[in-house]
């Protein structure tokens, strides 16, 4: 699993910048995208996907471990939907470990 910090120290070198720059940079993308979906309620990265603020209705669940009945309250969620590059990407893309049915090697 990748980290930001790892990120940072790929687009560093990719670009010629130092990681304290880098860093900054990455971090205003981010606070930029996320400032986007509060204020806005969407925001559409072209090629990457959608970030979208959805509202959740009130709802009775259950405790698995009780089997109580529980209300919970309306909340708004962030929802992404990949775009397709990145579908197709993914899709493309060997995953780490075995094939799907085939049990692990030791």
């Amino acid at each position: 699993m990748k980290t930001k910090k790892d990120i940072v120290k790929e687009i560093s070198e990719e670009v010629n910048l130092t990681q304290v720059d880098t860093k900054r940079v990455v971090q205003m993308t981010f606070d930029a995208i996320i400032d986007t979906i509060v204020n806005e309620g969407r925001i559409e990265l072209r090629n990457f996907g959608v970030f979208e603020v959805k509202e959740r209705k009130p709802r009775k669940a259950r405790n698995p471990r009780t089997g109580q009945e529980v209300f919970v309250g309306a909340k708004r969620v962030v929802t992404f939907k990949p775009g397709k590059v990145m579908q197709h990407r993914v899709r493309g893309a060997k995953l780490p470990g075995p094939p799907p049915g085939e049990p692990p090697t030791l």
